[in-house]
C-alpha cells in the first residue's frame, strides 16, 4: 500500500521544503544541533503545569550525565512511592537534547501522572556508540538504585525513548534483563533497531520525510565512525533472545524509513512471548511525535501511550 500523508502531515512537510532549510548531512553536527533546537519552537505544543522540573547530575565514569526530572500536579503514589519513566531522546545519537524534548516528557509526566527523568547522553562524534549506550545504561541503573530517594517505585520503572533514543531504550531493557534489573515496561516510539538498512521502507520514496534516506548514512558514520553496526548494542534486532523482556509498546509511522524495522521488533518480542502493544500511524512521518503544535496524532499518541503506561501499574 502507498503511504499517504494526513492533510497536516503533509501541511507540515510541504512548510519543512518551502523554508528552503539545508539538509543535515551538509552541516556540522554542531550547526545540525542548532537547526534542530529551532525547529522545537515552532512544532512543540503548549506544556502542560507541573509540580516542579529540576535539574538533576548522574554520575558516571567520566564525571555526569545531566539529567531533568519532571513531577506531576497528580502522581500515581503506592505506598508513596511514584512509578518513572527514563527518557531517551530522539536524534540520531547526534542531534537533540533536554530542551528539544521537554514537552514532550512534561506531557507524558502530566498525562501518565509518573515522574519522568529525561537524560542528556553524550552525542555523536564528540562521543562515538557505545558512550549514548553507556550513559543510557548508567543512568537507568542509578535510578533503579536511588529510587526511594527519588520518590521513586523500582519496581514500577519504565524506560523509552523516541527514534536513536528508542534503540537506546530497547538496548537499556536488553542490559537490564541480563544484569537482573527489572523494568517494569519498554516504550520504543519509532525505534532505530538495525544498522544492514536492508528493510523496504528504506528504499520507499515516500518514506523519505524529514529524516531523509540520504540522512540516515550521516547520522550512522557519526554515531558509529569504524564500529560494527551488527553489534546488537548497536542494533538490538540482533540481540541472541528477546524473552525475558518487559512489557513493551512500540509505536511506527507510514511515512518512516524506519517503519519495518520497528514493525520487526515487535514481531521480535511478541514472538519471544513478550506483552506487546503496537501502534501504527499510517499518515504520519518520522519526528511527528513532539510535533504537537502542528499535528494531533502526536498528541493522541501521548494519550495513548500514557494509557499504556497507566496498564503497568
Amino acid at each position: 500500500m502507498p503511504v499517504v500523508l494526513d492533510p497536516d502531515a503533509a501541511a507540515v512537510y510541504k512548510a519543512f521544503q518551502e523554508a528552503g532549510r539545508p539538509a543535515y548531512e551538509t552541516l556540522t553536527a554542531p550547526e545540525a544541533r542548532e537547526f534542530y533546537r529551532a525547529a522545537r519552537v515552532v512544532s512543540n505544543p503548549e506544556p502542560p503545569a507541573l509540580e516542579s522540573s529540576k535539574p538533576i547530575a548522574i554520575p558516571a565514569p567520566h564525571g555526569a550525565i545531566p539529567a531533568r526530572i519532571y513531577t506531576p500536579k497528580t502522581l500515581r503514589k503506592s505506598n508513596g512511592l511514584a512509578p518513572c519513566l527514563v527518557f531517551l531522546h530522539g536524534g540520531g545519537w547526534v542531534i537533540g537534547d533536554l530542551d528539544t524534548h521537554e514537552v514532550a516528557c512534561q506531557k507524558l509526566a502530566h498525562e501518565g501522572e509518573l515522574i519522568v527523568i529525561s537524560i542528556d547522553y553524550r552525542l555523536a562524534p564528540e562521543h562515538r556508540f557505545p558512550a549514548a549506550v553507556d550513559d543510557a545504561v548508567t543512568a537507568t541503573q542509578w535510578v533503579a538504585a536511588n529510587a526511594k530517594q527519588l520518590g521513586i517505585d523500582a519496581s514500577r520503572i519504565v524506560v523509552g525513548g523516541d527514534s536513536a533514543g528508542g534503540n537506546l531504550a530497547a538496548v537499556v531493557a536488553l542490559t537490564a534483563r541480563d544484569s537482573g534489573l527489572k523494568l517494569a515496561g519498554q516504550l520504543l516510539i519509532y525505534p532505530a533497531t538495525e544498522f544492514a538498512r536492508t528493510h523496504a521502507s528504506h528504499r520507499e520514496p515516500e518514506t523519505s520525510v524529514l529524516l531523509t534516506h540520504s540522512v540516515i548514512p550521516w547520522f550512522a558514520a557519526q554515531y558509529l565512525g569504524d564500529a560494527d553496526g551488527s553489534d546488537w548494542r548497536a542494533s538490538p534486532a540482533r540481540a541472541k533472545s528477546f524473552a525475558g523482556l518487559p512489557p513493551a509498546y512500540v509505536l511506527t509511522a507510514g511515512a518512516d524509513p524506519l517503519r519495518d524495522e520497528g514493525d520487526e521488533y515487535a514481531k521480535f518480542l511478541k514472538d519471544a512471548g513478550v506483552a506487546v502493544t503496537y501502534r501504527h500511524f499510517p499518515g504520519q512521518f518520522h519526528g511527528f511525535f513532539t510535533m504537537g503544535k502542528l499535528l494531533n496524532q502526536a498528541n493522541v499518541a501521548v494519550t495513548e501511550i500514557s494509557g499504556w503506561l497507566k496498564t503497568l501499574g
